[in-house]
């Protein structure tokens, strides 16, 4: 039984990190085309269009320097769980079982399949994150109309 919670948390714990991976390559790709864009865009006789165009890369390339800054940090969060140890208060890095689901405590994700069950990979910041946070097996917490009944954590 031990061996195979840790086997599923550290299936979860690298499907985050691919996740989150996979989303700062793409940011920084789509930073690098708008950078060379702005580059490529040569003055032509309609200056206000150049201009025009110009700001609306830089603010494209603004948006997505926002976004990899967050998905840094959260990558930082991420590296800071330790997917090989169990505990019996979900904490970040807890995997939760409930009536209702199953949850990753993590970072926002969303659905992960990890042999053949499904998990919510949440942030422990999110509205149900800081609901679950410090909560035991049998206790139970209320989210949007829904009862939750922790029924193990680990």
């Amino acid at each position: 039984m031990f061996f195979a919670v840790i086997k599923i948390k550290q299936q979860l714990y690298r499907l985050c990190l691919e996740n989150i991976n996979q989303r700062i390559a793409h940011i920084e790709s789509a930073m690098e085309l708008a950078g060379s864009s702005i580059n490529e865009e040569t003055k032509s006789s309609a200056g206000d269009k150049y201009e025009t165009a110009r700001e609306m890369m830089t603010q494209e390339i603004e948006k997505n320097r926002l976004q990899l800054s967050e998905a840094i940090k959260q990558k930082q969060l991420l590296l800071q769980l330790q997917p090989d140890k169990l505990t019996e208060e979900i904490q970040p890095g807890s995997v939760v079982q409930t009536n209702l689901g199953n949850f990753y405590i993590a970072i926002s994700v969303g659905r992960l399949e990890v042999e053949e069950k499904t998990y919510m990979a949440i942030s422990p910041a999110s509205p149900i994150g800081l609901l679950f946070i410090d909560k035991t097996k049998g206790t139970s917490i209320s989210f949007n109309g829904k009862n939750y009944r922790i029924e193990e954590v680990s």
